[in-house]
């Protein structure tokens, strides 16, 4: 694996394999990594549904999603909330692809998507906001750490 390391935490690269997983969505049935096997996609870590620039990043997949899924393209968010408070922000948002419950924050941690980062100047444990491309093989294609909520979707759209 040539995953890096910050302070013991991991970091994935382009040529590693995408850690599997299998969470619960927003309409409480089973995702796993594997069911996007033959198509990419694209994998979001976000810290809390419904909050701004959650928000902000979330409607920037749903208005991205008919050019993303032309090209073969799917989209999956995960945060630790609950299944209920992916819902409602499901229905709020008329978000259309799955929302998926890192409750324990597993996931997040195998991909370096949770850990020390800075708030307001301080280090915090936390979320850490990422998006990952998934070759059609499993294998990670693009890793980007401490995104921006706001236009990294068509940074992501144009590297693809």
């Amino acid at each position: 694996m040539t995953t890096e390391s910050t302070n013991d935490q991991i970091r994935l690269s382009p040529g590693d394999p995408a850690p599997e997983f299998s969470l619960t969505d927003d309409k409480g049935e089973k995702v796993s990594l594997s069911d996007f096997r033959g198509r990419k996609v694209i994998v979001y870590f976000y810290p809390k549904a419904d909050t701004p620039g959650c928000t902000t990043e979330a409607c920037d997949f749903r208005d991205s999603l008919t050019e993303l899924n032309d090209q073969r393209v799917d989209v999956v968010g995960i945060s630790p909330d609950s299944v209920e408070a992916l819902a409602k922000f499901r229905d709020k948002y008329e978000l259309t692809f799955p929302l998926l419950s890192d409750a324990d924050k597993s996931v997040m941690t195998a991909y370096g998507a949770f850990g020390e980062k800075k708030n307001y100047g301080k280090i915090v444990q936390g979320v850490i906001r990422s998006t990952f491309v998934i070759d059609e093989e499993g294998i990670i294609h693009t890793a980007k750490y401490n995104v921006k909520a706001t236009g990294h979707v068509a940074r992501i759209i144009k590297e693809l």
